[in-house]
């Protein structure tokens, strides 16, 4: 199974750091901050356990994000617990939508023994069955995998602002834009300056200035900033 515990890489405390407050990962996931508050409750988990009102980790954001994927596809919520239940009791994962790479094929959930060599691909959300690979199609395109199946990094704004990433090496896991926090360009632009001038100061272009309000919800030229919904 994927495995966090690398001493030689320091910034993998990061995952577990308390950073995301639930307003922010819910308009990150594009679902209600009711909807993610219901998720964790136990009668329904499919998150992984956290106290009232506090904040989300790195890895606990991924996996909302994921199980709003899975929702997104139109996979029941019965499917969605299933798969979880699975790979937290057959692989001792306490983040199995963050620690697996999920692909579909119909309406099943598959993921990776990473295990065996070569990998093998497994039912999730149907106890175990194997499944053959070139029968499968990615599922989770926004994330991108390293360190054994973790994802490690997530393009938040979609394959429309692909530059646009979230990842706990950059920016202490802020939305960013090459490096650059995506808050301090909006900061930036509300204060009154102009997306070249932000672009030149940070060394970017400004398409990339332009994507990081657009993600902020700000969209440039606009009197009063617009927020998209």
């Amino acid at each position: 199974m994927p495995t966090l515990s690398h001493s030689s890489e320091p910034w993998k405390k990061r995952l577990h750091l308390p950073n995301y407050q639930i307003g922010e990962a819910a308009r990150y996931t594009h679902v209600s901050t009711q909807t993610v508050t219901a998720w964790h409750k136990i009668e329904q988990r499919m998150l992984s356990e956290k106290e009232k009102r506090a904040r989300l980790s790195y890895l606990q954001l991924i996996e909302l994000a994921v199980v709003a994927a899975f929702r997104k596809a139109k996979f029941p919520l019965s499917e969605i617990r299933a798969a979880r239940e699975y790979l937290q009791k057959n692989f001792n994962s306490s983040y199995p939508f963050a620690e697996f790479k999920f692909k579909r094929y119909g309406r099943s959930l598959f993921t990776e023994d990473t295990n065996s060599r070569p990998y093998r691909l497994f039912k999730a959300n149907a106890g175990g069955q194997l499944a053959w690979d070139e029968l499968i199609g990615p599922i989770l395109k926004e994330f991108d995998y390293e360190h054994d199946g973790i994802a490690v990094r997530w393009h938040v704004a979609g394959p429309d602002l692909p530059i646009i990433i979230i990842d706990p090496r950059i920016s202490f896991g802020a939305p960013s834009v090459r490096g650059t926090p995506t808050w301090i360009i909006k900061g930036r632009y509300d204060a009154g300056e102009s997306d070249s001038a932000i672009a030149e100061d940070f060394r970017l272009k400004v398409g990339d200035v332009r994507a990081a309000l657009k993600f902020e919800g700000v969209i440039p030229g606009s009197q009063q900033p617009k927020w998209i919904q």
